[in-house]
């Protein structure tokens, strides 16, 4: 249970922050960038679900949990040391991909194909869907890039890849199952 008594605690102000295992690093290291872009991706799903109801709202809000389960992954570098811990490190699973696919699925079998690119937009909830996937799409490149240089569980990236992928085919969904959408027009604008 974690219990925060009080916000600030100064120990940042020299630009350094504290990464799950209590290692010092600075605020702008590319694991903090990870997980605060997973965060800042967390914070658009709040704003996606404003606009959902039911099955889409539950689903939404249990990504929104998997996004503090990825959150608290990343924030732990040493995958190895993980035995060692006074605790039992909280590491993304294939199961939460899995849970992912078959929910892309689902929502895909009503979907006609698509025969364009589409816009971001049309009704509420899908604009907010699209910067959902954009947000976790720029998550996914800075965990990739992080893991060129330090271990990241395989299952982080896998739930990271399959979340932008997610969003775009809910943002269908979103749109009277795609018969809202808005698609690109090449050249439209010559």
């Amino acid at each position: 249970m974690v219990v925060l008594n009080k916000i600030y605690t100064r120990t940042g102000d020299k630009g350094e922050t504290a990464l799950g295992d209590g290692a010092r690093v600075p605020k702008d290291s590319p694991r903090v960038e990870a997980y605060g872009t997973v965060d800042e991706t967390n914070a658009t799903v709040g704003l996606a679900r404003l606009h959902a109801e039911g099955d889409m709202a539950e689903a939404l809000a249990r990504i929104q949990n998997d996004l503090f389960d990825l959150g608290a992954d990343l924030c732990r570098p040493d995958m190895e040391r993980d035995r060692e811990a006074a605790y039992t490190p909280l590491r993304m699973s294939d199961a939460q991909v899995d849970r992912l696919e078959a929910e892309i699925d689902a929502m895909n079998a009503d979907l006609a194909p698509l025969r364009s690119f589409i816009l971001p937009g049309g009704s509420a909830l899908a604009a907010h869907l699209h910067l959902c996937r954009t947000v976790s799409r720029r998550a996914e490149r800075l965990a990739v890039d992080l893991a060129r240089h330090e271990t990241v569980n395989d299952a982080a990236l896998r739930y990271l890849n399959r979340l932008s992928d997610w969003f775009f085919v809910a943002g269908r969904v979103a749109n009277e199952n795609g018969a809202a959408d808005i698609l690109w027009v090449p050249g439209a604008n010559r």
